[in-house]
C-alpha cells in the first residue's frame, strides 16, 4: 500500500506541478531526446537500474515501456540474473556493467570504467547519455519507493507504456503558471 494517497508517479507529479514539471521535461529529454541509444535501449537501462535497486514500481513500468518498444522482457530478466550469460548485444555489455557499478557502488567508479566504454566504441556523449539514464532512475527509484508506490496491474502497465511511447513523458503533467 502506498504511504500517501498517490497510486502512481503521474499522480505524484500532478499533485505538485511547480516542483515536478521541470523533472518531466528532464525525463523526456533523457529518455526520448537525441542519443546514441534507442528509446528501447534507454528503457532497458532504466528497468535494469530499477531492478538492481529493487524498485518494483519503476522496474515493472519500464519493463512494460521497453516491451512496447519491442525489447524482450526476458532479456531484462536474463541481464539481472547474470549479465555475462544474458543474450544482450555485445556492445551493450560494458554499458550495463558501467550503470551497474554507478548504481551499486558509485564511489568506486574509475577512469578505467569510462575507458572500457570508450574502447567498446562508445563516445563521450553516449557515456553521458547512459549516465543520465542511470542517475535519473536512481533518483526515480528512491522517489517511487519513498512514496510507497506499488507496481500497477498488467493492464495499467500496457496502457501507460502505449501512452508514454506515443505521447512522451512530458504530456502527463501541465506546466504551472
Amino acid at each position: 500500500m502506498a504511504f500517501f494517497k498517490y497510486k502512481n508517479i503521474i499522480e505524484v507529479f500532478q499533485h505538485n506541478p511547480k516542483r515536478y514539471f521541470p523533472l518531466t521535461q528532464l525525463i523526456q529529454n533523457i529518455m526520448r531526446g537525441e542519443s546514441a541509444f534507442s528509446a528501447g535501449e534507454r528503457e532497458l537501462i532504466a528497468a535494469y537500474v530499477s531492478g538492481l535497486n529493487g524498485c518494483d514500481f519503476c522496474y515493472g513500468s519500464h519493463q512494460a515501456i521497453a516491451a512496447d518498444l519491442n525489447v524482450d522482457p526476458k532479456l531484462l530478466e536474463a541481464i539481472l540474473t547474470d549479465i555475462n550469460t544474458a543474450p544482450v548485444e555485445e556492445r551493450m555489455r560494458p554499458v550495463l556493467a558501467f550503470v551497474h557499478k554507478v548504481t551499486l557502488s558509485p564511489s568506486k567508479t574509475t577512469q578505467a570504467d569510462v575507458d572500457a566504454l570508450l574502447e567498446a566504441g562508445w563516445d563521450e556523449q553516449a557515456i553521458e547519455d547512459a549516465l543520465g539514464v542511470c542517475a535519473l532512475f536512481n533518483f526515480m527509484n528512491r522517489l517511487a519507493d519513498g512514496y510507497g508506490l506499488k507496481s500497477p496491474s498488467k493492464k495499467q502497465l500496457t496502457a501507460m507504456a502505449k501512452g508514454i511511447n506515443t505521447q512522451g513523458y512530458d504530456t502527463f503533467i501541465e506546466p504551472f503558471n
